[in-house]
């Protein structure tokens, strides 16, 4: 414990200062190589190498901290509630259909007056392969965020914030712990900065990841179980850069992205309106 002290004296802090260095250390030293942005071939090629940290960062100084603060029955109840998984059926519906359905609505409505809002599922000739990558990437990757995100950041923060101020200040820097490596991913190919692939991103990271994340914390709430956002995170990676997925850029994906974030905040608004009514 001794060891960890400065750890402990201010966990969420910590924990977001430790998560962004670790997490975007490998863009930044590989960058000294490539430039920043890098040229699009040479990303595909490198970004596994560069994303690493990115990928295991949130979870890394999770089990860190948790270690560190909690020890043996402290990680033993992040375990248990990832594993969490007896709950009613309702809040699997709420995880799993919820970002489809609106991302199926916003699509079928855009592509009444434009092809280019078809989805990659419906464009794709490996309609197969994309699904299936669709579903492992989301999988895989979403769970090492949420037992970072969900399974420390969440219950730390609910100690000092409300349900939806937690979801807004995680939505916000979970937004942010976006930013270099969709900076580090929009160059064309020669390096050069592309605007086009920078802007929608940018807006979806902050318009449409807040109100997600606040969703998500309201879950977690509801459930105390990480799995639930967990499965929720997974459908949102597998539908927006997969299955859903527009193949056009720039101003589409921008009009695609604002139909999204207008859904995803209607959702959060009447889900407080609901919790309103309850009590009275």
């Amino acid at each position: 414990m001794n060891t960890f002290k400065f750890l402990i004296k201010r966990p969420i802090l910590n924990y977001f200062i430790i998560t962004f260095v670790f997490s975007w250390s490998g863009i930044i030293i590989v960058s000294f190589f490539t430039g920043i942005p890098a040229p699009s071939k040479t990303f595909e090629s490198i970004a596994p190498i560069a994303m690493l940290p990115l990928v295991i960062g949130p979870t890394f100084v999770s089990l860190l901290l948790t270690a560190s603060i909690y020890g043996k029955s402290g990680l033993k109840g992040l375990i248990s509630r990832l594993f969490k998984w007896k709950l009613n059926i309702k809040w699997y519906i709420f995880a799993l259909l919820t970002l489809p359905i609106i991302a199926s609505i916003t699509l079928l409505s855009l592509s009444q007056y434009s092809t280019d809002f078809l989805p990659d599922i419906i464009t794709s000739e490996n309609k197969i392969d994309l699904l299936i990558t669709g579903l492992l990437v989301g999988i895989v990757l979403t769970l090492f965020e949420e037992i970072g995100w969900t399974g420390f950041a969440i219950p730390e923060m609910r100690k000092h914030y409300s349900v939806l101020t937690t979801g807004l200040l995680l939505g916000a820097l979970w937004g942010a712990w976006h930013f270099l490596p969709l900076f580090y991913g929009c160059g064309d190919t020669s390096g050069k900065f592309d605007f086009q692939l920078f802007y929608p991103g940018l807006f979806f990271h902050y318009a449409g990841l807040i109100p997600f994340r606040i969703l998500m914390t309201w879950l977690y709430e509801k459930t105390e179980s990480i799995l639930l956002p967990w499965i929720m995170h997974a459908t949102l990676t597998s539908c927006i850069f997969f299955i859903l997925n527009i193949s056009k850029t720039g101003f589409p994906l921008f009009i695609y992205y604002i139909a999204l974030s207008i859904l995803l905040w209607t959702i959060v608004l009447l889900c407080f309106i609901w919790k309103k009514l309850k009590k009275q």
